[in-house]
Order: structure tokens, then C-alpha cells, then sequence
């Protein structure tokens, strides 16, 4: 084999097994996601009727409310699944000695006061940014090939036992930790900060391209720091009685999990089956506008999925904020579509973002090796009939 063949075979093998360990990290936390999405915008429905003390603006200061609770709890599924992601990808390639450190150095990137706190060493303020499932992706592949690396480490009989649950477990954070934190924390939070600034400055723009903007940082990370920096952007207008960028921000956010169902349901053999079960989890977070329910999507196949997200809420929230679609309440999805000033036009700007990003993600991602599809044959009727005919 030639030279340059035997490259591009350790490349593909490469990356295939770091497709694998990613996969196995999704796996482990789409329930998280399914527990955290349900919860949270079965709260918000709560909220919106007529006999509770919360609002979908007000459900998490309605302290001891039925609403409030459910929203306690979707919210720290939601939380928590960033580090499970970490956590779990570390432990597809180290196995156990990786799972404590993925997790602590995945969940400590999305801590304000570390960010903060490590900022001050090149003299800048975090301000309150962290790394998202993207530095919690990244965290986690770190943790486990460093563990993975000491496990092949010979040591004395007397401490082989210690390894994996003691040293290595211990020396991996230790290693790692300033340089995620440092490393990952504060060029996200640096970004963040640029971003709101570009923001700022691009009030009383053009309407298409500030919608498109902000259309796309909603998409971008899915619930990370881009994405609530544009949240946040459309929600402090709201306070000045300016209601259509909260639009766009809300219609964008809805769409790529809505998106990424869509083309999951219509095209099943370009996804996993555990992803045809994070689909039907999907629908009601995406009406929920609850954005990180096509974060296992993303973190499967970050290379298209995160461009189809984006293109299709940049166009959603481009067409809202061009057709003049308002929003004054900051946080609600399908359950306030009605306080819009047009609530078919706010509904059509949905669906054309669902469309569209159905339609790229469909129309770029290859076949997936074992699908839904697949996984049905082997269990189906069919199957069992050769499994008896076999035996």
C-alpha cells in the first residue's frame, strides 16, 4: 500500500472511531434531554393557564407553584446533560478511569465563576459566558484519550489497582483542568463578548440581515454562549418595547430541533435508530422553544448539522423580523404564539424554518451504517420467523 493511502486509511479509521465515542456520548445523554425538554415545557404549558400563580416569563420565580417545580427539573436535565455528553465520550475511549474526569472537566467549563475567574489571568471579564456542549464535546474527547494514555503506563503491582479509579481518574483532571478552563472557557467567553458588542452596534439595521444574524446565532450552538447572546440581545429589547428581534431569536430557536426531526422522520436511513428516538423527544421541545433539543443531533454529526440548522434559522428569523412578526414575551414557543401581532405569520415563519432545515440536512447527510430502518428488519416478524427456522 502506498504511502499516501496508508495515510488517508489511518484518517478514515481515525475519525470513524471518533465518530463512535462521540455517538456513544449522545447516546448515554439523549434521556437527559427527553427528561429535561418534557419537563420544561410541560411547565410552560402549566404555566399558561388561567388558574396558576406563573407565567411562561415568571415560571421560575414562581416559587412552590406546580409549574415551578416541573421547571426545576426539566432544568437540571438540561443542565446536566452537557457533562453526561463529556462524561460519556471519555468513557467510550477510556472506559472507566475516563468517565469522573469527563464529567468534572466537562461540567466545569460551564461554570460562570471558573470562566470568570480565569479570564482575569489576560485581564478580560467573562461576563458570564461558558463553553456550551461544544467545549463539553471537546473536554470529554481530551479526558479520555489523556486517561487512555495512562492506562497504558506500567506501574508496580502494589498500585496497578489504584489506577483506574484513584490516579488516573485524579492525575487526568488535574492535567486538563487549566487547560480547558483556560484554554476552551475563555476564547468562548472572549467570543462572546465580541459578539454582543456586533450586536449592539447593529441596531436599526437592515431588518433581513439583522434577522439572519440573529437567526444563525440561535442555531449555532444550540444553547450555548452564541445562542444566548443573541437570546439575550432579543430579550433586553423587550424592555425598550421593541418586540421583533424577540421574534426572530424565538422563531430561530424553535426550528432546529423541529428541522432536525423533520428530516430524521422522512429520511431515516440518514440517522442512527437512537436518533429516530431523540426525534419524537424533539417536537415538543423545538414548539417549546427549547433549542438544545437537537443538541445529540449536532454533537453526532457537527459538520452538517449545525450548517443546515443555521441556514434554516437564518431564514426563519430573516423572514419574521422583514415581515414585521413581533414577540413580547421573552420565552413561551407554541404557547404564546398568540401574544404575536400576526400569529399565522409568527406559525408560517416556523414551518418555512423547519423546511429549510429539514430540507439541507436531508439533502447533505450520507446514510447512516445501522439506521432505524435496519434495526426494525432484524426485530420484525421476519427476523424472528429465520431466528425459530434457524434453531
Amino acid at each position: 500500500m502506498a504511502p499516501a493511502d496508508k495515510a488517508e486509511s489511518a484518517l478514515r479509521s481515525h475519525v470513524t472511531s471518533v465518530k463512535e465515542d462521540v455517538m456513544t456520548g449522545v447516546s448515554f445523554m439523549i434521556p437527559f434531554v427527553t427528561i429535561g425538554g418534557i419537563f420544561l415545557a410541560v411547565a410552560f404549558m402549566v404555566a399558561e393557564l388561567p388558574f396558576t400563580e406563573a407565567t411562561t416569563e415568571t415560571v421560575f420565580e414562581a416559587e412552590g407553584s406546580f409549574a415551578w417545580y416541573l421547571a426545576e427539573i426539566g432544568n437540571l436535565g438540561l443542565t446536566i446533560m452537557i457533562p453526561i455528553l463529556g462524561a460519556y465520550i471519555a468513557y467510550a475511549i477510556a472506559d472507566r478511569p475516563g468517565l469522573a474526569p469527563g464529567f468534572i472537566l466537562s461540567w466545569a467549563i460551564q461554570q460562570e465563576q471558573l470562566i470568570e475567574a480565569a479570564g482575569t489571568l489576560v485581564g478580560f471579564s467573562a461576563d458570564g459566558a461558558v463553553a456550551g456542549f461544544l467545549g463539553a464535546l471537546v473536554a470529554g474527547l481530551l479526558a479520555g484519550h489523556v486517561a487512555r494514555w495512562m492506562k497504558g503506563w506500567p506501574v508496580h503491582s502494589v498500585i496497578e489497582p489504584m489506577m483506574p479509579v484513584l490516579i488516573i481518574p485524579v492525575l487526568t483532571t488535574a492535567i486538563l483542568a487549566p487547560l480547558v478552563i483556560v484554554g476552551l472557557g475563555v476564547p468562548i467567553a472572549i467570543v462572546d463578548d465580541a459578539l454582543t458588542t456586533f450586536l449592539q452596534g447593529m441596531e436599526g439595521a437592515n431588518a433581513l440581515l439583522l434577522g439572519a444574524i440573529l437567526g444563525a446565532m440561535m442555531a449555532a450552538d444550540m444553547g450555548g454562549p452564541i445562542n444566548k447572546v443573541a437570546y439575550v440581545f432579543g430579550a433586553a429589547l423587550v424592555g425598550d418595547q421593541i418586540f421583533g428581534p424577540m421574534a426572530a431569536v424565538m422563531i430561530a430557536g424553535m426550528t432546529p430541533p423541529l428541522g432536525l426531526a423533520l428530516s430524521n422522520f422522512i429520511a431515516p436511513q440518514k440517522y442512527s435508530a437512537e436518533m429516530y428516538e431523540n426525534a419524537k423527544a424533539a417536537v415538543p421541545l423545538g414548539l417549546a422553544f427549547i433549542t438544545e433539543g437537537a443538541i445529540p443531533y449536532a454533537a453526532a454529526d457537527p459538520l452538517r448539522v449545525i450548517p443546515s440548522a443555521v441556514i434554516g434559522s437564518a431564514t426563519a428569523g430573516a423572514t419574521a423580523l422583514w415581515l414585521g412578526v413581533t414577540m413580547p414575551a421573552p420565552h413561551g414557543g407554541i404557547f404564546v404564539f398568540l401574544l404575536s401581532n400576526n400569529a399565522l405569520l409568527f406559525l408560517a415563519c416556523i414551518a418555512l424554518g423547519t423546511i429549510v432545515t429539514a430540507v439541507v440536512a436531508t439533502a447533505i447527510k450520507p446514510d447512516f451504517e445501522k439506521t432505524v430502518a435496519d434495526v426494525e428488519t432484524e426485530t420484525g416478524p421476519n427476523a424472528q420467523a429465520t431466528a425459530r427456522t434457524n434453531d
